[in-house]
């Protein structure tokens, strides 16, 4: 069965405080690029996955992001699985 990638993007979820986005905003706009009105800092993951079926690729990256990759009470996550 060949790999697969998995993509997994985490990000604060909109009703949590993001510090570090608003940090990056604010030096955004002391560098002139005022148009940026707001920055939301996340994470990107991705993972190789080797002799998964989609299916199963699916249900396992679901719950690697779920139980480690994410923290539930205060981000949210999406994933694809590219072929």
């Amino acid at each position: 069965m060949p790999g697969m990638k998995a993509h997994v993007w985490v990000m604060p979820k909109r009703t949590v405080l993001d510090p570090q986005g608003q940090a990056i905003q604010h030096a955004l706009s002391s560098l002139g690029f005022s148009e940026v009105r707001d920055v939301r800092q996340g994470k990107f993951f991705v993972l190789d996955l080797n002799g998964v079926a989609r299916e199963a690729a699916e249900k396992q990256v679901e719950r690697m992001a779920t139980e480690i990759l994410a923290n539930p009470v205060i981000e949210e996550f999406r994933y694809e699985i590219v072929e």
